[in-house]
């Protein structure tokens, strides 16, 4: 499943890229609407993993509210730190998706702390 997702958000931000520098008009036109398909696929993923663990209805509810609180948390985050970032001295070559792919894989590895580390 995070194969699943990771390809959907790799290919909607490929393609908001690509729609952004060639045509820009439909890019505004557009605006949050890309972003959300990325959204859509982790809730769509989240269900199926549900699915194929065959959790109860309170199992259901509980991992259910938990991965939406994750979600909440990670674009809390990844908002806040985004922010910060628009006043820092940032080089040239990493600003834009350089500096978002390097927020959002040290985020990746400090929420993959959470399950602890095996060796």
């Amino acid at each position: 499943f995070i194969l699943f997702i990771s390809t959907i958000a790799g290919a909607v931000q490929l393609v908001e890229m690509v729609v952004e520098k060639f045509t820009p008009a439909l890019y505004n036109a557009l605006g949050i609407f890309l972003p959300l398909i990325t959204v859509n696929c982790s809730i769509l993923g989240t269900s199926l993993f549900m699915q194929e663990r065959e959790y109860n209805f309170s199992e259901t509810l509980v991992f259910s509210l938990g991965a939406g609180i994750g979600f909440f948390l990670a674009i809390v985050l990844l908002a806040a730190i985004r922010e910060r970032l628009q006043y820092s001295n940032i080089p040239e070559p990493l600003k834009g998706l350089g500096i978002a792919m390097i927020i959002t894989g040290l985020m990746g590895m400090a929420f993959l702390s959470f399950s602890g580390i095996q060796l």
